[in-house]
């Protein structure tokens, strides 16, 4: 499973749902009275948990580092551990859910399987659907390189993605029932004032620091060649829009969709 970083977790988190959270309402969270978020990381989801449900919320994570940010930012109870092994008794739960974290998982369905041992109703999974992404730029360049890189990474990268449909299916396979899914989409804008993370953001593209973090998934599909031309492009796109804030005439729109699947568990005895 590929590691996270705070600050990568904080810049791809930020801001959701902010906007709307009626794509949670499968998860019945004002009748839930004990929930797991599995791989919490820095605990975006289960702070959103926690202000939704009137139930107690634990946080899970294998990192010490994440959990570390999400014990201080949330002060809800954490506890380090694998999630796709939570050291929990049997229905120690009545939801576990998860965000972001079967698309990194080489066996999602096993995972779903041990959350749904855990959990006397439901369990449920907020998953980003990358190969359905959305980016528009001033700077035209963008648009074609994030595309491309988007491609290659989701072809290079040893676990799914993408899951998108294919998400339901799992459930199923897992043997959870009554599956539910609604799809949320996290909308993030930048433009003028540019805030330090946006600022911080552009000079991680001109450096290449931002195309380095995915360099084995993308040098597991291109050459050695076309990586090289990749980074120097990205480079130069780097340097248009560091250029752009300067001035203040850079705008970017990105919108990414998240699958919210819910099941529940068999033998729960609601329908």
């Amino acid at each position: 499973m590929r590691k996270f970083s705070p600050e990568y977790l904080r810049r791809t988190r930020e801001g959701m749902w902010e906007q709307s959270r009626e794509a949670l309402e499968p998860l019945s969270l004002t009748d839930r009275e004990r929930i797991l978020d599995a791989g919490s990381g820095t605990g975006e989801l289960a702070r959103v948990l926690d202000e939704e449900s009137p139930g107690r919320v634990v946080c899970l994570d294998a990192d010490p580092d994440l959990l570390s940010v999400a014990r201080e930012q949330t002060g809800l109870d954490a506890v380090a551990g694998d999630a796709t092994r939570p050291p929990f008794r049997p229905d120690a739960f009545d939801l576990v859910v998860c965000q972001a974290l079967l698309v990194n998982l080489p066996d999602p369905v096993a995972a779903l399987q041990a959350f749904a041992d855990c959990s006397t109703e439901l369990v449920a999974a907020v998953e980003p659907d990358n190969a359905d992404v959305g980016v528009d730029s001033t700077v035209a360049a963008e648009v074609e390189l994030e595309r491309s890189v988007r491609e290659a990474y989701i072809e290079g990268v040893e676990t799914d993605v993408a899951m998108g449909d294919r998400l339901v299916s799992l459930f199923h396979d897992a043997g959870l029932e009554a599956v539910q899914t609604r799809r949320y989409y996290h909308r993030k804008l930048i433009e003028p004032p540019y805030d330090e993370t946006e600022l911080t953001a552009a000079a991680r593209k001109a450096s290449g620091a931002a195309l380095t973090e995915h360099e084995t998934e993308l040098r597991r599909t291109l050459s050695a060649t076309e990586y090289d031309t990749l980074r120097r492009e990205w480079r130069e796109m780097g340097r248009e829009v560091v250029e752009a804030m300067r001035e203040e005439r850079y705008r970017r729109a990105e919108v990414v969709p998240f699958d919210v699947v819910v099941g529940r568990v068999s033998g729960s005895g609601r329908a």
